[in-house]
């Protein structure tokens, strides 16, 4: 059965993976063209993308309450209609503000200090890019409720159709039209996804959900998705405050530390695509929940430790930079980012089996509590370097992974 429930996830998992390093990896050829354009350009996207990342990565929290609902009501098509419907809502009603505050950056930028010259560059860039946290809400919603049916393959291509226009497009509309072609190529590539998700989820639906709106079923979805959402700002404020760290350390730190961070974050998307997976599992079984959770972290812990051989042995930092000095200081990282990874991976499928539960502010919380305390000491911890500032992190993650595996204990005791 063990055997069983592993194939089961990584039947969803793999298309999940596959869409997120693609997209990942497409984002790479923006910052490139950019940089290629002019630096004042690549400020601008800086500036407007410390606002976008966590707003996108906030609605994506929100909109993931869908999944245990969409998978409890899979064989119920008037369940699954209200499901739907009532995600659609959620995904206005988190993704309105959340654009908002992205369009609002030119104003957040002048009353943060940035220099006058890269707040003029910004242009329409922002607006395109609201827009795109709009699309991103829909799309969001459609994948999650897909995800919660077990339909990973549609997901894969909306996310290799979005990369292939952000791939494709971004060179030459950059080349063209400079940050606000950025943006156009940035806001297709998340209708393009948009469209597919959605179109590919009606397609699965047994009608077409009503329009109106019903407020305590779309509060019941928030319960659950908003935590999430809070889980995931908590973890991007916090890592902020771990780069201005080592930025107080030395400039070959804060590029080191940059280098590692980003090869863990690609590392760990595989625990997001694993995690999601095992969501329709719990929130559709009231017997062998463990067991699938188990198989879940069996994946996760095998499937990371492939992948961090394959950076640790493969010297893939080296691709980033030629600096001696910071190729040194990543060099004596490795060890310590396994352990990231790792205890990151499995908190992230126990934050998952809790979302199943429908039970995610306990997670929430357990991550606040350990992520709050790593702000207060990473100040103090960089003060014996790049190394105590990753023993400070690893010791987090630990500590969230051990809090996380406790309230999933006590909640599927229930």
């Amino acid at each position: 059965m063990l055997l069983s429930d592993a194939r089961q996830i990584g039947r969803v998992a793999l298309p999940l993976y596959l869409s997120m390093v693609a997209v990942s990896l497409s984002a790479l050829v923006t910052t490139a063209a950019l940089g290629r354009f002019g630096t004042q350009a690549l400020a601008g996207f800086a500036v407007t993308t410390a606002v976008y990342f966590p707003a996108m990565a906030a609605v994506s929290g929100a909109v993931r309450g869908v999944m245990p609902f969409v998978a409890a009501k899979a064989d119920d098509p008037p369940g699954l209609l209200r499901v739907v419907r009532d995600g659609t809502w959620l995904a206005v009603f988190v993704g309105v503000p959340a654009a908002l505050a992205v369009a609002c950056v030119p104003l957040i930028a002048r009353a943060g200090g940035v220099p006058a010259a890269t707040v003029a560059q910004l242009g329409p860039f922002p607006l395109l890019m609201a827009a795109g946290v709009l699309f991103n809400a829909f799309g969001s919603t459609a994948t999650s409720s897909l995800v919660g049916l077990g339909r990973g393959k549609v997901v894969m291509r909306a996310g290799l159709a979005g990369a292939a226009c952000t791939a494709l497009l971004s060179p030459l509309l950059v080349w063209k039209l400079g940050l606000t072609g950025a943006g156009i190529a940035l806001c297709t590539a998340n209708l393009v996804s948009c469209l597919i998700t959605v179109s590919g989820l009606l397609r699965r639906l047994p009608g077409r959900p009503e329009l109106t709106v019903h407020f305590g079923q779309i509060v019941e979805l928030a319960k659950v998705g908003l935590p999430m959402a809070g889980t995931v700002l908590v973890k991007f404020a916090v890592l902020g405050v771990l780069t201005v760290a080592a930025a107080r350390v030395s400039a070959t730190a804060a590029a080191a530390h940059n280098i590692a961070t980003g090869l863990v974050s690609l590392t760990f998307t595989a625990a997001v695509a694993i995690g999601q997976a095992v969501v329709p599992l719990v929130s559709t079984r009231t017997e062998g929940v463990r067991r699938a959770v188990g198989a879940g972290l069996a994946i996760t812990t095998a499937t990371l430790s492939v992948i961090c051989a394959i950076i640790v042995l493969g010297g893939v930092h080296r691709l980033f930079t030629d600096d001696p000095a910071v190729l040194a200081a990543v060099a004596h990282l490795p060890a310590l980012m396994v352990l990231v990874v790792l205890a990151d991976g499995v908190q992230a499928v126990l934050g998952f089996a809790l979302a199943g539960l429908k039970r995610t502010t306990p997670s929430f919380v357990v991550f606040a509590l350990c992520y709050g305390v790593l702000a207060v000491v990473a100040v103090p911890s960089a003060e014996y370097g790049l190394t105590g500032l990753w023993v400070a992190l690893a010791a987090a993650n630990l500590a969230v992974a051990m809090g996380q595996g406790l309230a999933f204990s006590k909640a599927s005791n229930l």
